[in-house]
């Protein structure tokens, strides 16, 4: 009697929880300020009407910069069609961040975190983590975990309408 009542409050948790993810996850996104590495100023508002992803990430991170070429070379051919990338950097020092982007290319704005992207977006313990908002500027997905080419190109299909 026991074990079905622990299985049934489990099962009764998990549905709950399942719940408030999938209603979180078309909540309105807070806007932001940031300032990319060149000192432009990226804003939500500002890009309103693109499929945007937030992608917290760091140097020394190694399924980081496994997704990185991935989303360099989707942000090349899709940057004029309606997305926006946004790498935000989780690492403590500007000048690593500056030469990795140099080094490798990364044709994207990148900025460092700022306590307000971290509290309103709440990424999580993992990274990388992506976060992505639709052209109504409703988050409908976060992923923790490595984003293909073919990820990136699906949530733009099922969002940009």
């Amino acid at each position: 009697m026991r074990k079905t009542a622990w299985a049934a409050a489990g099962m009764a948790f998990l549905i709950m929880a399942g719940a408030a993810v999938l209603e979180a996850a078309h909540e309105t996104a807070p806007d932001f300020t940031l300032v990319d590495l060149e000192g432009n100023k990226i804003t939500l508002a500002g890009l309103k009407g693109k499929v945007i992803f937030i992608n917290f990430w760091a140097t020394w991170c190694g399924p980081c910069r496994v997704e990185i070429p991935d989303f360099i070379e989707f942000y090349d051919e899709y940057k004029d069609r309606g997305i926006e990338i946004i790498g935000v950097s989780v690492d403590r020092s500007m000048d690593m961040v500056v030469d990795f982007v140099r080094v490798n290319n990364v044709n994207y704005p990148v900025a460092m975190v700022t306590r307000q992207i971290m509290g309103d977006y709440k990424p999580g313990r993992f990274i990388p983590t992506t976060v992505v908002i639709n052209p109504a500027g409703k988050i409908v997905d976060k992923k923790i975990g490595v984003m293909d080419k073919g990820t990136l190109e699906r949530y733009f299909k099922e969002y940009f309408q």
